[in-house]
């Protein structure tokens, strides 16, 4: 249940919906296994598994939901053999070229055909959304996977306004010049790894893992022009991350002193010990967060 990756949300209007309200709304979206000649499903399941039927888990005026999505596994290489098998076929027996729209064609009777006795694959994603800090965080490293979890919360919830966070400093501009000086602002610290680029467009880069990020190797990059585009860091000793420019977080790891604080809850009581994670989990994130922005001078409607 604790995140992996860290994705945010502004939300711009106050969140007013009840878990019971959420629960219902989201009922118009359950999840539903891909139809014969569907490539992808996607629709909601409860967060805590298992038997339970509630599609959102809520406290202290933060509810988790989570999306779960099928695909079925057709690899565009062997659908690009088929076409070109079916097209040379073609050219061989009608002595022409094959035009451009009966690739295509060629291309979607394929899929169509293949679709059925292609294996489905499943993911599960989760949101966070604090109601009163009024922000929603998507576990997910992908953009374009979080904006589909937002999508089909925003069909069944109702439009509201979500914009990503902007700040009123460039966060690789500030985190070069955390590396460079070796210096952290409030409760972060250097973690282990980084990622730097030049500014030119096709610019070098260089990555690092498991490196020593004060060394003299790493300064070298920084004093030739090269700029942070990702840092590792730590926070209040509990929570590793590495940070990214656009203000996602990524490979988010929370220490054995935070994780273990529930273990004295009963193991076969799965409900109780994801209730308890999830507590411990969301007093953290949205502190984090917020203070993540402010090192970048806040965020951009503040200034």
């Amino acid at each position: 249940m604790w995140f992996k990756n860290l994705r945010a949300y502004r939300l711009t209007s106050p969140f007013t919906l009840t878990a019971d309200q959420i629960h219902e709304q989201l009922l118009t979206r359950p999840f539903s296994h891909c139809a014969k000649t569907q490539a992808t499903s996607c629709g909601w399941v409860a967060p805590l598994g298992g038997e339970v039927e509630l599609l959102v888990h809520s406290a202290n005026s933060r509810h988790l939901v989570c999306m779960r999505r099928e695909e079925r596994l057709l690899p565009a290489t062997v659908v690009r053999e088929m076409v070109e098998e079916r097209v040379a076929e073609l050219e061989r027996s009608e002595g022409r070229k094959v035009r451009r729209r009966e690739r295509e064609s060629f291309k979607d009777e394929i899929v169509l055909n293949a679709l059925p006795r292609a294996f489905t694959r499943s993911t599960r994603s989760f949101a966070l959304i604090d109601a009163a800090a009024g922000w929603i965080f998507v576990d997910s490293a992908s953009a374009a996977r979080a904006e589909e979890l937002t999508n089909l919360l925003r069909d069944c919830l109702g439009s509201f306004p979500l914009l990503l966070p902007e700040v009123n400093h460039a966060p690789s501009a500030v985190m070069t010049s955390w590396l460079q000086n070796a210096s952290l602002p409030g409760d972060l610290q250097l973690g282990d790894e980084c990622e730097m680029r030049e500014l030119a467009e096709d610019g070098g880069v260089i990555r690092c893992r498991r490196q020593e990020l004060a060394s003299e190797e790493v300064q070298v990059h920084l004093d030739a022009g090269k700029r942070v585009v990702r840092l590792g860091l730590t926070w209040q000793d509990q929570l590793n991350f590495v940070l990214a420019e656009d203000l996602t977080l990524k490979r988010l790891r929370f220490g054995d002193e935070m994780t273990s604080r529930n273990d004295d809850i009963d193991s076969e009581d799965a409900a109780a010990r994801f209730d308890a994670d999830f507590a411990l989990m969301t007093e953290v994130l949205t502190p984090l967060y917020v203070e993540l922005l402010e090192h970048f001078g806040g965020e951009l409607r503040d200034g």
